[in-house]
């Protein structure tokens, strides 16, 4: 038996880094929270309006310049609460008006949101998880897995800060997608205090119908979001029309088989009275054939429903080929000819590696170091 030669002066301790304490952020609050906060923190309840309108309405950035708070007010909001809770760490702009900011957490892990600019207004799409664990093999948001759920507040304060790029040109965010880094339906609750905020007439006041969410098939959570009864547009991120074709693209696929999703689906459509759009990413030799499509059509001919095809942008860490344009607009010919409702989805800040986590992968040194 060799025996181990450690050297009691010189051996190196490993000492586990202690993760930072997340503050809570004041975005994480709904009026009645705020206002049951302030009740029990001895002050009126009738300020939750008023820092509200702070908040989402003049979009201060500090505390202090709650002008009409009582300074004990506001030394009691400041000692409670992070009003930022994100810092820009990179803002790249594209020649198409694509914003792609890189935002640093409490934490020093990075995610990302951009703005898109459409004829119907901006857009934000936002994140919902630092990193990603669904594991989709032609995607870099899951490159270096999930490192944690993002907190309410941390999603929302996304949506605030491109508004406050926007006030600079007098715009306004007309709609959100929940569509960067993450599953949403994994970060489920965070997900739903999200919406909650956004969507109400005191903070941004975003209607349901111009926020969708997306998720990649978490069968459970499609059923409980049916029975929320919001009018959010609702996206499934398809990718495949047979289950061995969609579980090599989408590991998900093995926990949730696809005629499941399809089930959950149909019980959306059937419950919310609304259709669903089925992202579908075309990769060259992989999921863009004719047949291919005719498949498609079979799959989803019986469901209230729209397909947005995405030309997939490449990644240089994944090995899948960019479909030919003539491969795409065949595809969508095919669905046409089936009286699928389809589009193509437009190409946007492909000159600033707008594709979810392009950006965050080329900055991700801080991710080894948690």
């Amino acid at each position: 038996m060799v025996e181990e030669n450690l050297n009691p002066v010189t051996e190196v301790k490993r000492v586990k880094k202690e993760k930072p304490v997340l503050r809570e952020s004041i975005y994480s609050l709904l009026p009645e929270d705020l206002e049951q906060w302030l009740k029990d923190n001895g002050e009126k309840g009738f300020r939750a309006k008023q820092i509200f309108d702070w908040l989402y309405v003049k979009r201060v950035t500090q505390f202090e310049d709650m002008s009409n708070l009582s300074k004990g007010l506001r030394d009691k909001l400041a000692a409670a609460f992070e009003l930022s809770t994100l810092s820009t760490l990179i803002k790249q702009e594209s020649k198409d008006g694509t914003i792609k900011f890189l935002f640093q957490l409490q934490d020093g892990y990075s995610i990302e949101t951009v703005l898109m600019r459409h004829d119907y207004g901006a857009s934000v799409c936002v994140t919902t998880q630092v990193g990603c664990r669904i594991g989709c093999t032609f995607c870099a948001s899951t490159l270096g897995g999930l490192k944690r759920h993002l907190l309410a507040g941390e999603i929302i304060e996304q949506v605030v800060k491109v508004q406050q790029q926007l006030d600079e040109t007098g715009e306004r965010v007309a709609s959100v997608v929940i569509m960067g880094i993450g599953e949403p339906f994994d970060n489920y609750d965070a997900l739903m205090k999200f919406l909650r905020v956004i969507n109400h007439e005191e903070s941004l006041n975003i209607g349901a119908r111009h926020i969708t969410v997306s998720t990649s098939g978490i069968v459970p959570k499609i059923y409980k979001f049916a029975d929320e009864g919001m009018q959010i547009n609702f996206a499934v991120s398809l990718h495949a029309p047979n289950q061995e074709a969609r579980q090599k693209l989408m590991p998900i696929a093995k926990a949730y088989k696809l005629p499941d999703l399809m089930d959950a689906v149909r019980y959306y459509t059937e419950k919310s009275g609304r259709r669903v759009t089925f992202e579908y990413g075309l990769m060259s030799g992989q999921n863009d054939s004719v047949q291919v499509a005719n498949e498609l059509a079979d799959l989803i001919q019986d469901i209230k429903c729209h397909v947005n095809l995405i030309p997939i942008n490449y990644v240089p860490e994944r090995d899948y080929v960019r479909t030919s344009r003539s491969s795409i607009f065949a595809f969508e010919k095919a669905l046409k000819n089936r009286k699928i409702n389809v589009t193509i989805r437009r190409e946007q800040g492909s000159d600033i590696a707008a594709a979810c986590g392009q950006l965050r992968a080329q900055e991700r040194e801080e991710e080894t170091a948690h």
